[in-house]
């Protein structure tokens, strides 16, 4: 009687494979913050970046506020239809473009933002409290080129699809 031959190692493992562990890390931290916003504010997170992110650049289109925070359309809506709700924010037209409408943060949008922005603050310093200023400096840096690697390779994929690329 023959023993099979091994199983071939796998061609990947999970938990090696660093766009499944970045995602992974990405949805644990997220899920943190989002009960914190939650339960302190009665926000979700894509609320709370739609607030922050008009709280820094000023009045935007929900287009621009998606292409800034990598979030799709739908869910830029539906966080701007509850902080509308809650006079949080305000739909102004847009003299750039009479098809699109400007998010623009309302005066209690403003408070909100002055409230949540240090909570925020300390539950990043404690998530990142195992982790030194020369860590944080290169753990930046590897994100910013990940990211530009992402937004390289991903416009390579979408030309290949067009038919452009080899």
């Amino acid at each position: 009687m023959t023993t099979p031959p091994p199983s071939p190692p796998p061609l990947l493992r999970l938990e090696d494979f660093v766009p499944y562990r970045l995602s992974v890390t990405a949805n644990l931290v997220s899920d943190v913050i989002a009960s914190a916003y939650e339960a302190r504010f009665g926000l979700k997170v894509a609320e709370w970046r739609l607030v922050a992110v008009l709280a820094e650049d000023g009045p935007q289109t929900q287009q621009s506020i998606g292409q800034r925070t990598r979030m799709d359309k739908v869910t830029v809506s539906r966080a701007a239809i509850a902080l509308c709700d809650r006079a949080l924010l305000e739909r102004r037209d847009n003299p750039q473009d009479k098809r699109s409408h400007l998010l623009v943060l309302t005066e209690a949008g403003i408070r909100l933002y002055e409230e949540v922005a240090p909570v925020a603050l300390s539950l990043e310093k404690e998530l990142l409290s195992g982790i030194g200023p020369a860590e944080m400096d290169a753990l930046m840096a590897m994100l910013k080129r990940l990211e530009q690697a992402a937004l390289t390779v991903g416009t390579g994929l979408m030309a290949d699809a067009d038919g452009d690329g080899n």
